[in-house]
């Protein structure tokens, strides 16, 4: 993540901690079954803020909720807003089906790809077309080259060599002779955890590095992020995306509290877009001893956070992939090609999130 996420002692006795284990993934403690045969403990949800529901109730009586009221705004969407979170905005069902399958496609083929870094490259450096190697079953190898000049690598003979990374086709084995490690480019695929687009974020720093390669964020998302930042924005000012991270979560992930701390103009909104399986978010206020609110976020739900909400403690404790709870169910029309079955495989047990951010 972006943000600050640095944990004190007492942090297991905070409100957020607590609030955070409340609703984190566990199972019940039955040593007779398989670990995919567990089943998770029962949540108690009642205190959870649906904002489907919400809307519903809005559109039949004109009515809201106690401490939630919907804005006054000239905007296409109902977007509603906490008495006591001056600069959240939740806008429910903001995306279409259609919308919503763009940009889990987009976040899972495209959004990866170099100069965009992600968490993998750390290990093995930038991976060129992760999602089509998986939907093709390759094999990421780690191979060995001589080199014509430099000093010899230990253990290697005298002889200069160099370790690169690269795919093959996993069905006929590795072409390139010996290697010292390989993994299968879905369980790649499934470890994706974050990809950057636009300005680069350097983690070890913890700021912008903006000699860092990049591409421009795509036009069409800086569009959807430009029309959906109106509510959040002061007036007479134009959203400008320079940023993002997209986040991948799988079974039992989960996004701990932080802040998103190091852009440089607070009044300015984060745009969040959820994509993908049910999850639960919380936001706290600005001590991570404040209780937080807790809330479901749909595929289609966009966040906006602002002023001084950015001031404010988030995380997402948990995700949901089961099927009861997921909500997934109207993609399997339209990821029902034969192309994209990989995608549905994807997203029946898997959430994305895009937040886009102005830097500047």
């Amino acid at each position: 993540m972006y943000g600050t996420d640095q944990v004190s002692e007492d942090s297991e006795r905070t409100a957020f901690r607590r609030a955070e284990k409340k609703y984190k993934l566990y199972y019940n403690n039955d040593t007779k079954s398989s670990k995919r045969g567990k089943q998770p403990k029962q949540v108690d949800l009642s205190e959870v803020i649906d904002f489907k529901a919400v809307l519903d109730s809005f559109n039949q009586t004109g009515l809201t909720s106690p401490g939630i009221f919907k804005l006054q705004c000239d905007f296409n969407y109902p977007v509603f807003c906490l008495e006591n979170r001056p600069g959240f905005y939740f806008i429910p069902e903001a995306l279409s089906i259609e919308e919503q399958c763009r940009w889990i496609r987009e976040s899972l083929t495209s959004f990866p790809k170099p100069p965009n870094r992600t968490n993998h490259d750390a290990v093995y450096g930038p991976i060129p077309d992760l999602f089509t190697a998986a939907q093709n079953k390759k094999v990421f190898v780690e191979v060995e080259s001589l080199v014509s000049d430099g000093a010899s690598e230990p253990n290697s003979g005298g002889r200069n060599l160099e370790s690169k990374w690269q795919f093959c086709d996993g069905t006929v084995g590795i072409p390139w002779g010996d290697s010292s490690r390989s993994i299968a480019a879905s369980v790649l695929l499934r470890k994706l955890r974050w990809t950057t687009l636009g300005l680069q974020f350097d983690w070890s720093k913890r700021n912008y590095n903006v000699s860092l390669p990049h591409n421009k964020i795509p036009e069409a998302l800086c569009g959807l992020a430009k029309r959906m930042a109106v509510p959040a924005m002061p007036t007479g000012e134009e959203f400008c995306p320079e940023a993002a991270i997209v986040n991948y979560f799988g079974l039992g992930d989960m996004l701990g509290g932080h802040l998103d701390d190091m852009e440089a103009d607070w009044s300015k909104p984060i745009v969040s877009i959820s994509l993908g399986c049910k999850a639960i978010f919380l936001l706290g206020g600005k001590s991570r001893e404040d209780p937080p609110i807790a809330m479901f976020l749909r595929s289609g739900d966009i966040v906006l956070m602002a002023g001084e909400a950015r001031e404010c403690f988030h995380g997402v404790p948990r995700i949901f992939t089961d099927t009861q709870n997921a909500e997934v169910a109207p993609f399997v029309m339209h990821f029902s090609n034969q192309d994209d079955l990989c995608l549905m495989e994807y997203i029946r047990s898997s959430r994305i999130n895009i937040n886009i951010r102005q830097v500047f």
